[in-house]
C-alpha cells in the first residue's frame, strides 16, 4: 500500500488497554505500512493493528477511540490534541474504504465473467477458472469473517482457545516477530484440543496446539511451525483449499451473496482438522529460518528426535554458529505456556 509510505513516521500518544479488565497505559503509537504500530514508553512493542481492520468506536467525537475489527475489548484512545494524528488515520480508512470491491458491481461484473466463461470453455475449465477467480477477487475483510466462521464451527471439536490477557499480549508479540511471506502478521490463537500442530484458515489466521506452547523449553520450537504453516499457505491459499472442498456452487454462492452455507463451513471444519500437513521443501524452510532470524535445528528435532530424517536442517542451521534473534522474551515465554492454564 504505497499510499501510507508519506506516513509512515508519524506518531502520538495514546492510552491502550489489552482487555476491558486491564488498566489504560500510556503508548506511543505510529503508522507503519498498513499498520498502526503500539508501544510503550520504552520503546517495547505491544500491539501491531492492520488499518483495513480498525473500526472506530465513536465517529466524530473525542478522544477517538479505535479496536481491531472483531475485538472491541483491545481499545486504544487518542485525546484531542492528537487532532492530526486522528485526521490522518481517518484518511487512510477512508482511502481503505474506497479501494474495497463494491458488492454490487463485483457481483455483475463476476455473474457477466461466468456467463461468458460458461459460454466460451465450458464445464471443464469452469470449476478450477471459477474458483481460482473467487480466490482473487475475495478482500481481506472477508477472508477473516469466512476463517472466524471456520474457527467457530471448530470448536465443537477443540473446544474453546486457551486465553488470558497476558499470554494474549506474548502471542501478538510472536506474531509481529514473525510476519507471514506476504507481510502481514498472522492472528495466533492456541486451541486446547483437536489441533494436531497447526493448522492455518483464510484471514491469516493460524491455530496452535497447545503442546508446542507446553512441551518445549525454548519458543524456537513453535516459530518453526509457524514458519513452516506459513509456507504452506503461500503455497496454497487457505481460502482455494476451502473452497476446493465446498464446490463450484459455494464458491458460485460466495460470489454472488458473499456467504458460505453453515453446513460446508460445518463440514470443513471437520475435514481441515484431519488433514495431514503438506511436507515443506527443506530448501525454502532453510530459506525462511534465516530470512526470520530463527534457529532451524530445534524445529528439525522436534520432528525427529534423532535428527536422522531432518539432518539439512540441522547441518544447515542458518544459526548453528551465529546467534540468532530472541523469538521472545523469558517473560512473554513464561506467560505464553501458561495459557491454557492447569
Amino acid at each position: 500500500m504505497t499510499a501510507l509510505k508519506q506516513y509512515q513516521r508519524l506518531e502520538a500518544a495514546g492510552l491502550w488497554r489489552a482487555t476491558p479488565d486491564d488498566q489504560r497505559r500510556d503508548v506511543i503509537v505510529s503508522l507503519g505500512d498498513a499498520t498502526l504500530i503500539i508501544t510503550d514508553r520504552s520503546d517495547r512493542p505491544l500491539a501491531h493493528w492492520s488499518l483495513p481492520a480498525l473500526e472506530r468506536a465513536n465517529p466524530g467525537a473525542t478522544p477517538a477511540i479505535y479496536h481491531p475489527d472483531g475485538d472491541a475489548g483491545e481499545t486504544l484512545e487518542l485525546p484531542e490534541d492528537e487532532g492530526n494524528f486522528i485526521s490522518e488515520v481517518e484518511r487512510l480508512r477512508a482511502a481503505i474504504h474506497r479501494q474495497r470491491p463494491r458488492p454490487g458491481r463485483l457481483r455483475l461484473v463476476t455473474l457477466a465473467a461466468v456467463v461468458a466463461a460458461i459460454g466460451a470453455l465450458g464445464g471443464l475449465w469452469l470449476p478450477g477458472a471459477l474458483i481460482g477467480h473467487t480466490v482473487s477477487v475475495v478482500p481481506a475483510a472477508k477472508r477473516a469473517e469466512i476463517g472466524n466462521a471456520v474457527l467457530d464451527q471448530m470448536q465443537r471439536v477443540t473446544g474453546a482457545p486457551c486465553t488470558t490477557p497476558a499470554a494474549n499480549l506474548a502471542l501478538r508479540r510472536l506474531s509481529a516477530r514473525l510476519p507471514a511471506p506476504d507481510g502481514q502478521t498472522d492472528r495466533l490463537i492456541v486451541m486446547r484440543e483437536g489441533v494436531e500442530n497447526t493448522v492455518q484458515l483464510p484471514g491469516h489466521i493460524m491455530l496452535l496446539s497447545r503442546a508446542l506452547v507446553e512441551d518445549h523449553e525454548a519458543p524456537d520450537i513453535v516459530a518453526g511451525y509457524i514458519i513452516a504453516e506459513q509456507l504452506r499457505a503461500a503455497a496454497r491459499d487457505p481460502l482455494e483449499r476451502l473452497l476446493e472442498h465446498a464446490g463450484v456452487s459455494a464458491s458460485f454462492r460466495l460470489l454472488t451473496t458473499g456467504t458460505l452455507p453453515p453446513d460446508v463451513l460445518r463440514s470443513y471444519a471437520e475435514v481441515r482438522l484431519t488433514q495431514a500437513p503438506a511436507r515443506v521443501a527443506e530448501d525454502a524452510l532453510l530459506r525462511a529460518f534465516e530470512k526470520q532470524q530463527v534457529r532451524s535445528s530445534p524445529y528439525a528435532y522436534a520432528l525427529d528426535i534423532t535428527g536422522e530424517k531432518t539432518l539439512p536442517l540441522i547441518e544447515a542451521d542458518p544459526y548453528a554458529n551465529t546467534t540468532s534473534r530472541p523469538v521472545l522474551s523469558d517473560g512473554d515465554w513464561v506467560r505464553l505456556q501458561g495459557i491454557c492454564g492447569a
